[in-house]
């Protein structure tokens, strides 16, 4: 049972998704105080956005997306946290890190091939003034500067977690059982056990140590991934709610879909890695499964007032998504990529490791041709 001290970490990740996501909402008013005629489009692109206005079937396809785009987030961030019940797909077996590379190459592609961009777009559109927006990279500054701010906020985490947990003792009576999905009760009768002589494997205190450190640092990795990819789905899923234009919409809904499932399977992974209790796995799938539909239902109620291509919204959103792409790419290269590729797990296997290579280009490969549609 978690105790006060244990409960500690997990406020600040949970307040920092609800400051993320007032922050967003704030959007739309922000946006709604600049001029209506703030900058228009070029007379083709008008008349073509003119040929896709439907209002009616853009609410019915957004009606569609909410439980659609739901559900593909549920089934994907639930995928492996309930694949434990599959012996083939435990955290432990070469299968599951082929999988976890996977997931890992699409949230890289993510970061690299669907937010970044967009950032560059919304902090260079010509809606802005052009002094200084054109005049200096603002979203790969952004973006550089959220990398390296994620690094700091992922070591002061860390730092937090190694400094509040209780010191074990010294004493061989307190030495836990390698595996750590056990009750202290079962680790204490092994314990006992292999007093006796019965040859129970008893972890070291060193090997103790550094599972528990593992752990904590599985942890933090998963509070600051959420909040990347919360921040991502709420400016995209307000981006699709406000907007009235069916030929960006339709297939904006199925590749989000599947941008929603894959993304959710990395996450999962994580969260399962974390060994967390069902209450915070629950915040977690919450969260992630949420945001995007959230922001689509913002959307639809801000339609009126709400213009993507106003200076106030452009600067917001771009600063937001280089922000969170800055963060993704950090985090799918060093904590995902760099820790599991350099852990004792792949180099001890060749074969597990070129096919976990395999498993990175293909999913970064498919969510970057996601990227002509979403």
């Amino acid at each position: 049972m978690a105790t006060p001290r244990t409960l500690v970490p997990i406020l600040p990740p949970v307040a920092a998704l609800l400051l993320l996501l007032v922050a967003a909402s704030s959007i739309p008013i922000l946006a709604a105080a600049q001029p209506a005629d703030a900058c228009g489009g070029a007379p083709d692109q008008a008349a073509a956005d003119g040929a896709c206005h439907d209002v009616p079937r853009a609410l019915r396809l957004k009606l569609i997306a909410i439980p659609t785009i739901l559900v593909s987030s549920v089934v994907g961030v639930c995928l492996p946290l309930l694949s434990r019940s599959v012996p083939a797909l435990r955290p432990d077996g070469g299968l599951f890190a082929v999988v976890k590379a996977f997931a890992s190459g699409v949230i890289l592609a993510t970061g690299y091939m669907h937010v970044l961009p967009d950032a560059f777009n919304n902090l260079t559109s010509p809606c802005l003034p052009r002094k200084p927006w054109s005049e200096f990279p603002f979203a790969a500054f952004v973006a550089m500067l959220a990398a390296v701010s994620t690094l700091m906020a992922d070591s002061l985490m860390l730092t937090y977690y190694n400094r509040s947990k209780p010191r074990p003792s010294s004493g061989g009576d307190v030495a836990a059982v390698a595996d750590h999905g056990e009750s202290p009760d079962q680790g204490h009768r092994h314990g006992h056990g292999h007093g006796h002589g019965h040859g129970m494997a008893v972890a070291k205190p060193d090997d103790v140590e550094a599972t528990q450190v593992q752990l904590r640092r599985n942890r933090v990795v998963v509070q600051v991934l959420e909040i990347g990819i919360v921040v991502h789905s709420v400016v995209i899923g307000l981006g699709m709610g406000a907007s009235q234009n069916v030929c960006t919409i339709r297939p904006l809904v199925a590749a989000m879909c599947f941008h929603q499932m894959f993304e959710g399977m990395g996450l999962g992974g994580c969260i399962l890695q974390a060994e967390y209790g069902r209450r915070m796995r629950s915040v977690l799938v919450f969260f992630f499964s949420t945001t995007t539909p959230f922001g689509i239902a913002l959307g639809l109620a801000l339609t009126r007032v709400y213009r993507d291509n106003s200076p106030t919204a452009l600067i917001v959103v771009g600063l937001l998504n280089a922000a969170s792409a800055g963060l993704l790419h950090y985090m799918a290269l060093v904590e995902l990529l760099a820790a599991d590729f350099m852990g004792p797990k792949l180099q001890g296997n060749v074969r597990l490791q070129l096919a976990a290579f395999l498993a990175v280009l293909l999913g970064a490969g498919g969510m970057s041709v996601m990227a002509k549609w979403a």
